[in-house]
């Protein structure tokens, strides 16, 4: 599936990237061109133009680089990235700065966001929930009298009913306008007044009337129907691989993600969560942190029980050549780290886990150091591991990646100061179940150490970040916008 996919769209992909390569050259752009791919990590045009399939959702995994960065600078050990746009909201689970990683990926479903209605295909990717929760999201009752969010949204065009492009269903974003989560005449930097009356109107005949509620009850209630569907398949996700989200912080980007994130929090447990700097693109900002990596995963079938270190050996050999030829192509002075992981399983299991394998040439008395990180992993995922059962090796993985310059600690250690809100506005407060006047900051005035306490509005260019009255906020050296419980 994997080798058709690719093939299919191989032939569309090397023409568009060879016209933008020649359209760049022609305007003067003499630098390298790097694609991001689905793993995290940056490709040579060669190279994507050979292996397009690679590509498929790549923007994502740009979030997942930015948070996994951020999460060193700051020291978070446990973090779980949230990006929330236009149509989607995506969820990853990243421990000590690495984000989760996958092979198997589902494109083109048949059913929206049902798993196994899509074509399977294997190929390196940082692996996240998906689910249809984002701005353009629309909101109906069905025919039970349940509010219903997504998974159709209303796009770009005609987009939100407020957008004032002919669109007639209410979405998310119409309901943030009518709660006073948003201003109409700022939003997206003033270029796009939103029409108020259009988004009441919408909300009102597909969500209030049907459920016999007025205009704000239906507007809150579908930013918490969306809230409590991202929370719930977090607890899903976050259960399948053994963590606990009440012990981790939450970074949130996107064009919606600050707006729902610290609801999103405590309906989770987080105590803790950041907003970086130009959140709302954060996904292009984690591009231009991430590393030129390349990866190659080739069968070679063992047991423990009959540990062959030759042919692994040889296995090793090969794909670290093939991984390094590729990466030190878009720079030969640069300094390559090659990480050799292995996919293993109990003998009669269906499923593998990526379990670490130490570095150089393996011996026989590796043996006992592979099983022992197999049995981590495992016992990490379920809590026990199966005495006595031999443990199988399906495949070999060898990622390339040019080492990225040691980042700063980012101190915590910076004097508090007092800020002063821009305005006042009136905001649909959850805790109180009523409209309350609260202070709005302008993001790019405040200055490192600001501090300020919830419920508050904090806006910038982009987005805005909703902070309820069960927060504190403030603005570190870097710029970053920490929430904190009170």
């Amino acid at each position: 599936m994997t080798t058709v996919c690719n093939a299919y769209v191989q032939p569309l992909m090397a023409r568009y990237l060879r016209a933008l390569e020649t359209t760049l050259a022609d305007n003067g752009y003499s630098c390298p061109l790097y694609l991001m791919t689905s793993g995290g990590g940056m490709t040579t045009l060669e190279s994507a133009i050979r292996y397009p399939i690679r590509l498929v959702e790549s923007g994502p995994s740009g979030g997942a680089v930015l948070a996994s960065r951020l999460a060193e600078r700051l020291q978070e050990q446990r973090v779980v990235s949230f990006d929330m746009g236009g149509t989607t909201a995506k969820i990853c689970l990243i421990q000590d700065y690495q984000p989760q990683t996958a092979r198997n990926f589902e494109i083109a479903r048949a059913a929206r966001f049902q798993k196994g209605s899509g074509m399977p295909v294997r190929i390196p990717v940082i692996e996240m929930i998906e689910i249809g929760a984002g701005g353009g999201s629309i909101a109906h009752v069905d025919g039970m009298g349940q509010l219903r969010i997504g998974p159709e949204s209303a796009g770009s065009v005609p987009g939100a009913a407020c957008y004032g492009k002919g669109g007639t269903k209410p979405t998310v974003t119409d309901a943030n306008l009518l709660l006073g989560r948003i201003n109409p005449s700022t939003f997206a930097e003033g270029k796009m007044p939103l029409d108020v009356p259009a988004a009441e109107t919408a909300i009102a005949a597909d969500v209030a009337a049907p459920l016999a509620v007025s205009g704000l009850e239906a507007a809150f209630g579908v930013t918490e129907m969306v809230e409590e569907n991202m929370a719930n398949a977090a607890r899903i996700h976050s259960v399948e691989h053994g963590a606990d989200l009440s012990t981790f912080t939450m970074i949130a980007f996107g064009g919606g993600g600050p707006l729902h994130a610290v609801r999103l929090a405590e309906k989770l447990g987080v105590q803790k969560v950041i907003v970086p700097a130009n959140s709302g693109v954060g996904s292009a900002v984690g591009f231009l942190q991430a590393p030129v990596a390349y990866e190659v995963v080739r069968s070679r079938y063992m047991t423990l029980d009959q540990f062959d270190p030759d042919a692994a050996n040889q296995v090793i050999g090969a794909i670290s050549d093939e991984a390094h030829s590729i990466v030190s192509g878009s720079d030969p002075n640069a300094e390559i780290s090659l990480t050799c992981t292995a996919y293993m399983r109990y003998v009669g299991q269906g499923h593998e886990i990526q379990v670490p394998i130490p570095a150089g040439t393996l011996t026989a008395q590796d043996t006992a150091t592979i099983k022992a990180s197999y049995e981590a992993a495992y016992g990490c995922l379920y809590g026990r591991t199966i005495p006595q059962r031999d443990i199988e090796i399906l495949s070999w993985s060898m990622v390339a990646a040019t080492v990225l310059p040691a980042l700063d600690i980012i101190p915590n250690d910076t004097p508090a100061k007092g800020c002063d809100p821009i305005e006042t506005r009136t905001v649909f407060v959850p805790s109180q179940k009523a409209q309350t006047d609260i202070p709005v900051y302008w993001r790019p005035d405040m200055p490192a150490g600001a501090e300020f306490t919830g419920p508050a509005l904090v806006a910038e260019p982009q987005t805005t970040t909703f902070v309820t009255d069960g927060f504190k906020g403030r603005i570190d050296a870097d710029a970053n916008l920490i929430l904190e419980r009170i």
